[in-house]
Formats: structure tokens, sequence, C-alpha cells
């Protein structure tokens, strides 16, 4: 086994796909399969699970891919070191629901660890895609929420892939309206003063089901209904057409502006899990290591309950 064997795993997993990664090595995409052929043989494992939709990391593979990259890391260090290797860029990846505070300490990150090189990824995206990457190790964390009527879903799909998830913090619901809207002089809010208001969520493309929502609540039907597939076309619209969404009341002015506000909404037996998920054989890089005491400051300094 060498490290160069384990860059090409790494690189398959991180990209999803044999041709995408031989393009990144800059190596023939046969060449790197034989490649990773081998290292299977080696290791006694399948890495990779193939299939006619194409490739993706296996439960045996995901844990040999955690320490590949742990070794990988150490590697990288003693070349620097001792050798006076230029650093790599150092790699590191997150999937998440729209959370601004996902993206404060994904800031933190950044720049307390002061890296000269690195190649991040923030992906704010669907609810399954989050679970999807995490699976195959395009990121290494996901964030997410649960709650009594998701929970059976998501908790089987995440035991089915061997995803644990950690909670963060548990909230009642909000909702997200502009400042300019009557409602945000309330202490709080009721469904039935919200019906006049275009309600609005995230789509979560061919897995839109309710349960997959990123908005608690999900299975109540709205007089006015939009739905939209980034934070900042949500905010727009909450301000233009005085509409609402419905999340954890946790709001950062310094990324969405002063015009969003939080109002609590007045339901009964509703909470909200906020976490992340990891694989469970899979040791934390030391980046995050970082990042989740970074998320945990974050929404430790604006949790609203």
């Amino acid at each position: 086994m060498t490290l160069q064997q384990l860059r090409y795993a790494v690189a398959v997993a991180e990209h999803c796909s044999m041709s995408e990664a031989a393009k990144v090595l800059f190596i023939s995409q046969p060449s790197l399969s034989n490649a990773i052929k081998e290292l299977e043989r080696e290791v006694g494992i399948n890495i990779f699970t193939r299939t006619n939709k194409g490739i993706t990391v296996s439960s045996e593979g995901a844990e040999f891919l955690g320490y590949a990259r742990q070794v990988m890391e150490q590697a990288s260090l003693l070349e620097e070191k001792y050798m006076g290797v230029t650093p790599r860029k150092v790699k590191f990846s997150v999937s998440t629901q729209h959370y601004s505070f996902a993206v404060n300490a994904f800031v933190d990150l950044i720049k307390e660890y002061g890296l000269d090189k690195y190649d991040f990824q923030l992906r704010e995206t669907r609810t399954y895609e989050i679970i999807e990457d995490v699976n195959n190790m395009s990121s290494e964390i996901g964030i997410l929420y649960l709650n009594d009527f998701n929970y059976k879903v998501i908790h089987k799909l995440l035991k089915e892939k061997e995803l644990e998830f950690n909670e963060l913090f548990k909230v009642n619901p909000h909702v997200f309206i502009s400042k300019g809207n009557p409602l945000s002089k309330k202490d709080k809010v009721t469904l039935e003063d919200l019906v006049e208001c275009p309600y609005l969520s995230f789509e979560q493309g061919n897995y839109n089901s309710f349960y997959f929502s990123e908005e608690i609540l999900s299975a109540l039907s709205h007089k006015k209904s939009i739905k939209v597939s980034d934070r900042a076309t949500l905010f727009n619209l909450l301000i233009g057409l005085n509409g609402y969404t419905i999340s954890t009341g946790i709001i950062s002015e310094e990324l969405n502006g002063e015009n969003i506000v939080a109002v609590p909404l007045d339901v009964k037996d509703e909470e909200m899990r906020v976490g992340y998920i990891v694989h469970k054989e899979v040791t934390l890089s030391r980046l995050g290591q970082i990042y989740i005491d970074k998320l945990r400051d974050a929404v430790g300094e604006s949790t609203p309950n």
C-alpha cells in the first residue's frame, strides 16, 4: 500500500466518479481503475461499490478512507517539516441545510486555522443530498435537524448508511419574517396569524416528501406557498412579499442583513433537534474537530432558547 494509492482512493471518493478523479489526478481512467482494484486486493475489502448508476463508497470503504485521510495528513506534515516540500492544499467539505450558524462556523474555522493553501467546500443543499454526501465521503460532516415527525424515516436512512447523528441543540420553532411585517412586533405568532402570508420553503428535488423537508410542520397545507432553492432568494421573497418560513430562530445580521427577524411560533409540543452527521467508524480529521467546536461556539452564542 502506498501514499499514492491512498490519494487515488480519496480523490475517487471526493468526486464520486472514476473519470472525474482521473482528470484531477492527471492520469488515465484505466490506470486509476487498476490502481484502485490493486489497493482493494491488498487490503481485502471493496472500498467502492460499483453499479450501473455509478460508484459509491462502501461501509468498509468509509472506515478505510477515514484512516487514509489521517495518514495523508500526517505524511504531508512530515514532508513539510523535514523535506521542505511545499504544503499541499488542505481539503475539507461540509454539507448543510440552510443555517447561518453553519456558515459562521465555517468562516471562523478558516480564520483560526490560518492556512496558506486550502480547497474547502460548503454546500447548502437538500436533506437527502446531505446524507448522501457524508455517506460517499464527499463531505466529512453534514448538518440537519430531526423531530418527532421525521425521526423514524431519517434515522432509518442514517442507520442503513452507518451514519450517526450528534445533537448540537434543541429549539422550538420560530418564523423568519421581514422587519417591516406587522407581525414582527409581536412576542409570538400563531399559524392563524400567518394565513395570508406566503409560505416559503426549500425544494428537495426527487426526495420532496414531508419527511425530508427542511422546515418543521411540513405536512401543513398553506393558502399561498412558494418553493425556492437558495437562502438569498428566500430572504428576498420574505421581504418583498411579506412571506415567512419556519426554522430555528437563529439568524445572523452579518450574513443576512437587518431586515429579517425571528419570532417564536406559538405551537405546542414541537421541537427541532439540530445536529451533525458523520460516519460511525470514521475518526474526524483535525479540521473536522475544529469545525465542530466552531459550530458549538456559534450556536451557543445565538440559540434563542
